[in-house]
């Protein structure tokens, strides 16, 4: 499981023009499924996005998680972000887990952070979806699970 982080200022997603999540100050997680992911990868993701030190503290280093600054996480599926790209001038999607397996797990993903965390939205899953965002810093980090 692959998720590209990104701090921000705000984030939504929109669906046919319509806003389905949005968050204020936190985090949006560009999240990919690849075959072989489970209930580990998933509890193990969850753990680094609520905890993965990129806010600043009274000092002004990254030394804060996402819960402990109580900002929004937006969690996004993006199954292109487990695609091959290692060779040729066309992105390969074999190395992305297939929606039937990807969408229950994402799913798991967004209910484990839910359970911890006060704010968690989320895009929808295999739609066309519209992702507008403020990074903050910029600061991004791909996170493996």
């Amino acid at each position: 499981m692959l998720a590209l982080i990104q701090r921000v200022a705000r984030a939504d997603v929109t669906v046919d023009g319509a806003t389905v999540g949005a968050i204020g100050p936190g985090l949006l997680a560009l999240v990919g499924v690849e075959p072989g992911d489970g209930e580990a990868q998933v509890a193990r993701m969850a753990q680094r996005l609520l905890g993965y030190r990129v806010f600043a503290d009274e000092a002004g280093r990254m030394n804060l998680g996402l819960g402990q600054t109580g900002g929004g996480l937006l969690l996004v599926s993006q199954f292109t972000l487990a695609a091959d790209t290692s060779s040729g001038m066309r992105p390969g999607f074999q190395t992305a887990a297939p929606p039937e397996v990807a969408e229950p797990l994402f799913n798991r993903l967004v209910e484990t952070c839910r359970a911890t965390h006060p704010v968690v939205e989320t895009g929808r899953f295999g739609a066309h979806m519209v992702v507008s965002l403020v990074n903050d810093g910029p600061v991004t980090f791909l996170l493996r699970a």
